[in-house]
């Protein structure tokens, strides 16, 4: 029996065998030792050997053999199994069979190393079993994931996946998934096993176990650090931080491949942060040649995205390029004489090749460069060749390639769609969307016939050199030779074979006359310039004579360029320098022009012709000085903090001082900014722009760490900032290049810290020298990764900055606490974010404008102020309060844009919350008026400007110049004391409506029965208040206007008399509003329902009927008000308000005053603190009124 027993509860193996070890679904084991020998356990895992395998067994062995011969081998037991049980528990659990030891022990040991440590920390045996069991069960899901597609299930089952995200996390449709994994999040000690959710904008997590639910969202917009570990508590963990709290995650099957997912939507994330560039799906990626895995189109886009990006960082490529794709084979290297192996990459417009040993051969090949591609014949020597010739006679012979047919097929359609050679005939190359190319102006300010077009400036200005520079002239000379023999040997131009010898070529100084030529080629500029002839001719022409701030900012540096340079003391290379930044700043207008930019360029100018000075300006900030020169100098600001981490690694004991000093990252950002140029004499700085060329930001780096070296000792002795500056400063103004042929260049900063004892010449190549020897080991993805972490860092302190800047900007005009100003402007902003990515009304670019005062960057639509409204206003109004948030926010629109920002938002809720009655009464008051109350914003812009004016609150259609913000400003500063009697007068309908916002405002409220005896009171007195006026006023020429059927009324707004204060308020009804009122059947059908409801609970002062209220809004306890007292005229339903009839807010403020619970609730201060907490607590992230339906998200998730 036992034995039949076994053979029934044991798992069936399923010819697992070619598998190996495999985790299965947790199946209940009765008798864990029957038929079997255990041979590892612990505390909470057995591992078994089944008996009758490996050693000995005797009569059962050779009898469970025997039985698992003769089994059919979809009964067979596999021969190791490992189960779990707890404490002293007769039940055990099977969860891993496997066919051989060494595959069962990997589990065993995975669980030993993952799982130990965790499960200690439970007190309760079941807990444990819980854990375990959901733990195994997410290891096979993620396998089955990850594992050969069905062709029709896998998909479905991410598309379910997506589905129970969004329904979770109460996520829109616009929110995609990008994957899934199991994993556990540790809620203080105990971990929850359940699945990430890795989508574009969120990180959210899921757990339900025993009853319990764990359930978190984090915006990659709040994440402030990202990194991977292990401790003894967390076994190889992910730790997310934010703001204010840290989360751990841990027990991935495969934790690289989580963390460099979450990097890069971190990435994206922050790259939103910094430009507003919100993600989208890219729509050129090359279809897939087989069927992928379980891979969502966007983590197959990601992943393309890296590659890319790793690839035009390699090979110095334009952003537009996109790989295709890499195969391993060999290159022939003619110089060496033997085969180099390494990765042939394919895309667009080039065919490249990298050596797997670093620096041995690296080759780019330009596809229009090509002549003719071959298959040559395949030999045992060589086989599968594939020959490339170029125009200028150079042959690449590539072998050992996999799939040579379809390579070949791949570049054949490549080569089809690559443009002609562009000399040939000169057209015009893509551009930015913002030029237009098709008609090329008069060329006035730029022409190839400048001498700066044909040669750089050092040339232009050549002096005659000196007699005692003779050995220096003849070491110039034996250099260039030199590169001549290594052009004839490795080629020249963009097909050059690049080897460890061109970069110690590079090292020794490039010759000044081959300096231009070869910055272009190692930058990737010649390609850009080669593939877009006359693009700057074009710009200069369509940029030059506009007037931008980034113009302004330029003729203020241009003279502070290099001033000491005789280059750039004429008008030549000044011209020369005004026009290649403001081409640049008119083709990237999102960096135009920023400091350092007219530093670096001028350099350049000296080496190259315009046009080449410009593309190698591009080059740079592009692409090998990421963000460097953008308005917030991001880049620089980013890789100083990778250098604090780089010096904390390489001189421990200095990182210390100086960060006590302070001063690694005030010295360091005119080194990174300028590559040296602001710091060091020129000559010395610009082979140190040689080697940036070359080997990219790594040689800044490490430079910047043997300067720190050098100095370290009197770095380490110094105890103040000022005095480690001047250290340095000094150090680098004596960094010399003894082997230049130019006449010496005064550098400014040396001249004026030389002082009396000036310290000893340092050699530059003996700096750079140093730098390699001891530094030499930096490598780029190293510092790339770096680069992230500190990304993370610099945006959410800036973003951090910013915040604090606005609210210091605001404390003093509202009453709101700094506390809370900081938590409004962080729910603010999260509502901006939210629109750039879930899609509004309208685009993030148009939302967010960086060029603003940060008080202004940020702003909302309606929609979005309605969610916050709601969640934050103390006047909640139910129904209503969506109908109040729109008025108010048309209130607070000033500038009729439908966004408001921060500033804005903060006036309407601190009026709400902290005001004394008048002003809360003032504010409800300007609510019932127009533009407030005109839903469709139907006046004439005459009508609104005179309503502005009325009002208090300029507005100007015709554009505005820097006085207008000028007169703004100063206006603003004064302190403005807005008079009530300014307030124009409210007419009965508009009176109406105030009353029905009282109503609902009331229904909540415990007084809720005082307060609506009150308001009743109130509006019967102003009715009788406003029929008294009407005495006063002269009113004949509005009567037959008032008899006019609803339809021509409705028109008749624009031809009132707004002359006499009597009729000033009706005046200004907007016509939207006559429509909505006056010509509403349906409602007038509604309201007499309402009516009959109404009449049995209404006092004995509701005397008005409800055809002239919008019905749907009044609650069915709502109390009615009359239109006038007891003698006045019952009006028949649906007819038109009194056109004559009007109050002031005078006499509104004087009403109110007379009810004691009205006084009380608008005196009541309003503590927003507690709503701010419900705000951020929300667990599901609220939905965008902008997208579909709610129906439609129903549908969408069940």
């Amino acid at each position: 029996v036992p034995l039949a027993l076994e053979v029934i509860l044991a798992p069936r193996w399923l010819s697992e065998s070619a598998r190996g070890a495999m985790w299965i679904t947790p199946e209940e084991v009765l008798l864990a030792n029957a038929l079997w020998v255990s041979e590892r356990a612990n505390p909470y895992f057995i591992l078994q050997r089944r008996k009758g395998h490996g050693r000995g067994g005797g009569i059962t062995g050779l009898l469970v053999g025997t039985l698992d011969v003769v089994l059919d081998s979809s009964a067979r037991v596999a021969p190791y199994r490992i189960l779990h049980q707890t404490g002293e528990s007769q039940i055990f659990w099977n969860i891993a069979c496997g066919s051989s030891r060494k595959e069962i022990t990997e589990h065993w040991e995975w669980l030993e190393t993952n799982l130990l440590q965790t499960l200690s920390i439970f007190d309760n045996d079941d807990d444990i079993t819980t854990f375990v069991k959901g733990k195994i069960q997410g290891i096979i899901a993620e396998e089955n994931k990850s594992g050969k597609p069905q062709e029709d299930e896998d998909p479905g089952k991410f598309r379910e996946a997506e589905l129970k995200m969004r329904k979770l996390f109460g996520m829109p449709e616009e929110e995609k998934l990008v994957n899934y994994y199991p994993c556990s999040y540790w809620k203080g000690r105990v971990p929850r096993q359940g699945w990430i959710y890795l989508s574009v904008n969120h990180l959210c997590f899921y757990s339900f176990l025993l009853g319990k639910e764990v359930s978190l969202v984090v915006q990659w917009t709040d994440v402030t650090q990202l990194d991977k570990n292990a401790t003894l508590v967390f076994p190889e963990s992910i730790r997310v931080s934010t703001r204010g709290t840290e989360h751990f995650f841990s027990m991935f099957l495969n934790i690289n491949e989580t963390f460099k997912l979450m990097e890069q939507l971190a990435n994206i994330a922050m790259r939103q942060l910094l430009d507003n560039e919100s993600f989208s799906a890219d729509r050129s990626l090359p279809k897939p040649c087989k069927t992928l895995k379980n891979v969502s189109a966007l983590k197959r886009d990601l992943d393309a995205r890296a590659k890319n990006e790793r690839y035009r960082a390699l090979f110095r490529l334009t952003q537009d390029e996109r790989l295709d794709g890499h195969t391993d084979c060999t290159l022939w290297t003619p110089f060496a004489k033997m085969h180099v192996v390494g990765q042939m990459f394919v895309s667009n417009n080039y065919i490249c090749f990298a050596s797997r040993e670093e620096d041995l051969c690296q080759l780019i090949i330009p596809l229009r460069e090509v002549t003719i591609v071959e298959k040559a014949d395949s030999s045992s020597v060589l086989p599968s060749p594939l020959s490339i010739s170029t125009k200028n006679k150079m042959t690449f012979l590539f072998a050992n390639l996999k799939d040579r047919d379809f390579l070949v097929q791949r570049i054949s359609d490549f080569l089809q769609r690559t443009p002609d050679s562009p000399s040939t005939p000169p057209s015009l190359p893509p551009s930015p969307p913002v030029l237009g190319l098709g008609e090329m102006p008069q060329n006035q300010h730029y022409s190839p016939s400048l001498p700066t077009a044909k040669k750089g400036l050092l040339q232009i200005y050549q002096q005659d050199v000196p007699e005692e520079l003779g050995p220096k002239v003849t070491r110039e000379k034996m250099k260039e030779e030199s590169w001549n023999i290594h052009f004839f040997e490795f080629g020249r131009g963009v097909c050059m074979y690049r080897t460890s010898k061109t970069r110690e070529l590079v090292l020794n100084g490039i010759p000044e006359s081959l300096r231009g030529e070869l910055w272009l080629l190692f930058s990737g500029a010649q390609n850009e310039m080669a593939t877009h002839t006359g693009y700057y001719a074009s710009l200069v022409e369509q940029a030059m004579g506009k007037c931008t701030l980034a113009t302004e900012e330029i003729e203020r540096d241009l003279h502070r360029s290099m001033p000491e340079h005789h280059a750039f003391q004429n008008e030549m290379g000044i011209a020369a320098l005004r026009r290649v930044l403001t081409a640049y700043a008119y083709r990237n207008p999102t960096i135009g022009y920023c400091q350092a930019m007219n530093i670096v360029t001028s350099v350049l100018l000296l080496y190259c012709t315009e046009e080449e000075a410009f593309w190698l300006l591009v080059a740079l900030c592009e692409r090998m000085l990421p963000d460097y020169y953008n308005t917030r100098v991001v880049g620089a600001l980013v890789d100083q903090g990778v250098f604090e981490e780089l010096t904390r690694e390489c001189l421990p004991l200095l990182y210390e001082h100086m960060q006590d000093l302070g001063v690694i990252s005030t010295i360091s950002l005119s080194w990174f900014l300028t590559l040296f140029l602001s710091v060091m004499p020129f000559d010395s700085a610009v082979l140190l722009v040689d080697c940036f060329f070359y080997e990219g930001i790594k040689v800044i780096f490490q430079v910047a760490l043997a300067v720190l070296h050098a100095n370290m000792d009197q770095l380490l002795s110094c105890s103040d900032e000022g005095e480690a500056m001047t250290i340095l400063g000094r150090y680098l103004d004596n960094v010399v290049n003894k082997q230049t042929v130019s006449s010496p260049i005064p550098h400014l900063h040396a001249l004026l810290t030389s002082g009396n004892n000036p310290p000893p010449e340092i050699d530059v190549f003996e700096l750079i020298k140093a730098s390699y020897e001891k530094f030499g080991s930096l490598r780029a993805d190293v510092i790339e990764q770096m680069r992230f972490k500190q990304r993370l860092k610099v945006i959410q302190s800036l973003e951090d900055t910013a915040k604090r800047s606005v609210v210091r900007a605001i404390m003093t005009e509202s009453a709101f606490s700094i506390e809370e100003l900081e938590e409004l402007y962080v729910l603010f902003k999260a509502k901006h974010i939210m629109s750039c990515y879930w899609g509004a009304s309208s685009t993030a670019a148009e939302r967010h404008d960086p060029s603003l005062p940060y008080l202004e960057q940020y702003r909302i639509d309606s929609g979005q102020f309605t969610q916050l409204f709601s969640a934050l206003a103390p006047w909640s109004c139910g129904l209503h309060t969506n109908t109040l948030s729109s008025r108010l926010f048309r209130l607070l629109d000033q500038n009729k844009d439908s966004l408001i920002n921060f500033k804005e938002f903060v006036t309407g809720l601190s009026g709400m919350c902290h005001g004394d009655m008048t002003e809360k009464l003032k504010l409800l008051y300007r609510l019932h008026l127009p533009p407030a109350l005109c839903p469709e914003e139907a006046e004439s812009a005459l009508e609104a400007a005179q309503f502005f004016t009325d009002d208090d609150m300029p507005q100007e259609e015709k554009p505005k110049d820097y006085k207008y913000y000028l007169r703004m400003w100063a206006k603003e500063k004064e302190p403005k004391k807005e008079s009530i009697k300014d307030l124009p007068r409210m007419n009965q309908e508009q009176f109406i409506e105030m009353c029905k916002t009282l109503y609902n405002m009331f229904s909540e409220d415990p007084m809720e029965q005082e307060l609506y005896h009150g308001i009743a009171t109130v509006a019967s007195l102003l009715l009788r208040i406003g029929e008294v006026g009407k005495k006063f006023t002269n009113n004949g020429s509005k009567k037959t206007e008032v008899q006019l059927p609803p339809a021509v009324d409705a028109l008749q707004p624009e031809r009132e008399d707004s002359s006499g204060e009597g009729g000033s308020g009706q005046s200004l009804v907007s016509k939207a509003l006559a429509e909505a009122q006056l010509e509403t059947p349906p409602a007038t059908a509604a309201g007499s329902d309402e009516e009959a409801k109404d009449d049995t609970s209404v006092s004995s002062y509701s005397v008005v009927s409800a055809g002239s209220l919008q019905c749907e809004d009044i609650a069915d306890d709502t109390v009615l008000i009359g239109c006038a007292s007891g003698d006045a005229v019952d009006r028949r339903r649906g007819s038109v308000p009194d056109a004559d009839w009007s109050i002031t807010f005078e006499q509104v403020l004087a009403s109110f005053l007379t009810e004691t619970s009205l006084v009380d609730y608008f005196e009541k201060k309003h503590d927003i603190q507690s709503k701010i907490t419900a705000c951020k607590s929300l667990r599901a992230v609220e939905r965008q009124i902008s997208t579909s339906s709610d129906l439609d998200f129903s549908l969408n998730t069940h």
